[in-house]
């Protein structure tokens, strides 16, 4: 998290044409903390490592300067050849989490009316699609917190399942302190992380069993009496015919599956029920699985049953592990979705954004592949032969990496916009050098549903250009009008709050000029008078009876688990000092220095059954690839498991090793659960081989 900073309006044009001042001011969320992430992140503005110009690769095979115009004309020549030859979804858009709404929504504009291609999604589908897709199915809707973040401040109970925050977003653990204070902060993980480390009580289940931990849990408070019948009954459906497979979970039944003691199973049952004010959190934990839907549901299910979702003081929801993981995945740049968080094979929905983009329904097409089906598609028979990548470094942060690498090499041509050459770039035809965070207007979605104004603080470096530049200099070169693709961050704003009324995440009501003035305001805003929605399901659900729904659930296990040739579980996550694939925080000397490489955590036990000590550089090796990492031996990991930061590139990417099996529902890829084993590295013979 960093700190919101609001820039004063320009006084006339010629303070318009210089960077706006900022004044700092208080913010709910963090209340002027900020991470090592946050205070660094100032640091790449000025960094040498920043792309100033466009790169072109020359006949050589070398990415070498070139101007804008020669750049666009590149691209969009190639793009025409594309589509003339094997038809619109042989050209592809791969996003991210951390664009803005405007980009977000600008880029599925983009490919469905310029391109004209289903062959769209982003790394959101990495991060909370499990969680999406799973908060659709039980309350209509999906918005991460459903409420205000400070509203946990008030709570005597927080279940935290396969959250990370001390590490991960360090400001929030401060509203954490009362629910610790009274005994009531459950943490769930198979590590001890640092945010166990603060915790009442710390369950540590073998990877992959979270589901069958919360229905274990579940069982207990049936069993002990302590469902809210009242709120079932009255706000729910489904409880009979979810009830019939955890009847069959009881406690020691799940404890020979988990791990976890029954006692502490009943233990958890207690401390929320006991609790005037309760909340469930999932993250990335839980739903990284190919059952992560499921998993989510399980402990929805919990919550419903306890009485949770929708009560004043109480909750259940979802930590985004994005920028911008909220609005993200609300505006179009989603396989399956139309802005306003509408299903794109909805008639009244492709109508309705039809109309807002000037263009005939039935021309906008279908749902196409999720993130990693897309990756793997590419340069295939079936596959798209052009691929444009907008936020993200899949080489890194894809599952099976060194095949999504492979799949991007045998593209006939890579488009990748970034503020630094990142491990995609390095393997990129063309480059665009693209504007960051403090260097362009734009609107961001908090966790919590908020919408927030990020004001631009200080000028790009001359020869840099925003997303929507390059979007827009694609568009009008492929025929489109420049009116469609403007380039003004507020004029797509305008734009995309008209597609998105009516829609699920309403934004009609939500504007600049509100948000200049500091209203604070939680989507939906489905008019210029409406206050917004800070707390969500107090009267009813989004379902069209207003109840919620309990799904029937069941635990199956990871796809893959260990076995004689590869017997233990890996598990991967972050650490403090990186954030995402690493290609920015990599770039910043104070992170670097405190972790400079790629780590791998083990029992001291499982560490000398290897041969391995403390510092040894060791070789993990799963069924797709082998990575290497630096031991560092951890008592309080389980003997069965080590883990990897995902954040280092070359032979120490972590994603070298993960399962792209992939959830039904959310398409999901596994990748906090493999089957691995560990050696001494062997001796180099040759330096580490890199990306590019």
């Amino acid at each position: 998290m960093s700190v919101t900073a609001r820039a004063t309006d320009a006084a006339d044009d010629t303070e318009a044409a210089a960077a706006p001042t900022v004044a700092p001011r208080e913010f709910p969320t963090n209340a002027g903390g900020l991470c090592q992430k946050g205070w660094t992140s100032a640091s790449l503005l000025g960094s040498p490592a920043r792309l100033t110009t466009p790169l072109v690769r020359n006949a050589s095979g070398t990415l070498r300067p070139a101007s804008w115009d020669t750049a666009l004309d590149l691209v969009a020549r190639r793009l025409r050849e594309i589509r003339a030859t094997s038809g619109p979804d042989a050209t592809a858009v791969f996003g991210g989490g951390g664009l803005t709404n405007e980009k977000a929504y600008l880029l599925g504009k983009f490919a469905r009316v310029a391109l004209g291609t289903s062959q769209i999604d982003y790394n959101g589908r990495f991060c909370m699609s499990s969680a999406a897709a799973a908060g659709v199915r039980a309350f209509g809707l999906d918005r991460g917190l459903p409420f205000p973040l400070t509203d946990l401040a008030d709570a005597d109970a927080v279940l935290l399942v396969g959250a990370n925050p001390a590490e991960t977003m360090p400001p929030f653990v401060q509203h954490l302190r009362a629910a610790r204070a009274a005994g009531g902060l459950v943490v769930i993980d198979p590590r001890r992380t640092p945010t166990a480390e603060q915790a009442n009580l710390h369950l540590r289940p073998a990877p992959g069993t979270d589901l069958a931990l919360a229905l274990g849990i579940l069982h207990a408070a049936a069993a002990d009496g302590l469902l809210n019948r009242s709120y079932v009954d009255k706000r729910t459906i489904g409880f009979d015919e979810m009830w019939r497979t955890v009847a069959a979970w009881w406690p020691e039944r799940v404890e020979r599956v988990t791990g976890v003691a029954a006692a502490d199973q009943r233990r958890v049952a207690a401390v929320l029920t006991g609790a005037r004010n309760a909340y469930v959190l999932t993250a990335r934990g839980t739903e990284q699985h190919a059952d992560g839907t499921n998993t989510v549901s399980a402990w929805i299910n919990l919550a419903l049953a306890l009485g949770l979702p929708g009560t004043p003081g109480s909750g259940f929801g979802c930590l985004t592990g994005q920028g911008n993981g909220q609005g993200g995945r609300e505006h179009g740049q989603k396989a399956d979705q139309l802005p306003g968080y509408r299903r794109i094979d909805d008639p009244a929905a492709r109508a309705h954004v039809a109309n807002v983009w000037g263009v005939p329904a039935d021309s906008l097409p279908g749902p196409g592949r999720s993130a990693y089906e897309l990756l793997d598609a590419l340069g295939t028979a079936t596959g798209p032969r052009a691929l444009l990548v907008f936020g993200s470094n899949v080489v890194v942060s894809a599952p099976r990496a060194a095949h999504v690498a492979d799949r991007l090499a045998a593209l006939d041509l890579l488009v990748v916009a970034d503020i630094v050459l990142s491990e995609t770039a390095a393997l990129a035809d063309v480059v665009f050098p693209v504007t960051q965070w403090a260097e362009e207007d734009g609107t961001m979605t908090s966790l919590e549903g908020r919408v927030l104004l990020r004001r631009r603080a200080v000028n790009p470096p001359e020869g840099v250009r925003s997303d929507l530049d390059v979007l827009a200099g694609l568009a009008t070169r492929l025929d489109r009008s420049a009116t469609d693709f403007p380039t003004d961050p507020e004029t797509v704003f305008t734009e995309l709050r008209a597609a998105s009324r009516g829609g699920p995440a309403d934004y009609s009501g939500v504007s600049y000029d509100r948000l200049r003035a500091g209203e604070a305001l939680y989507w939906p805003v489905p008019a210029e008078d409406h206050p917004g929605s800070p707390r969500m399901f107090l009267d009813r659900f989004a379902h069209p009876d207003g109840r919620a729904r309990f799904v029937p659930v069941d635990h199956t296990g990871p796809a893959e688990s260990p076995d004689p040739d590869f017997p233990l579980y890996a598990t991967t996550g972050r650490v403090l000092q990186h954030y995402q694939s690493g290609a920015q925080t990599r770039n910043v000397a104070e992170l670097v220095d405190a972790v400079p490489e790629s780590y791998v955590e083990v029992h001291p036990d499982t560490a000398a059954r290897a041969g391995l000590a403390e510092g040894d550089l060791a070789r993990i090796t799963s069924r797709r690839g082998a990575a290497t990492a630096r031991v560092r031996c951890v008592p309080s990991l389980r003997p069965d498991v080590v883990f990897l930061p995902f954040h280092f590139a070359g032979e120490q990417r972590a994603n070298l090793l993960t399962n792209p099996a992939l959830d039904p529902t959310s398409r999901m890829p596994e990748f906090k659960v493999c089957a691995v084993r560990i050696a001494q590295a062997e001796p180099k013979k040759t330096t580490v081989e890199e990306v590019g």
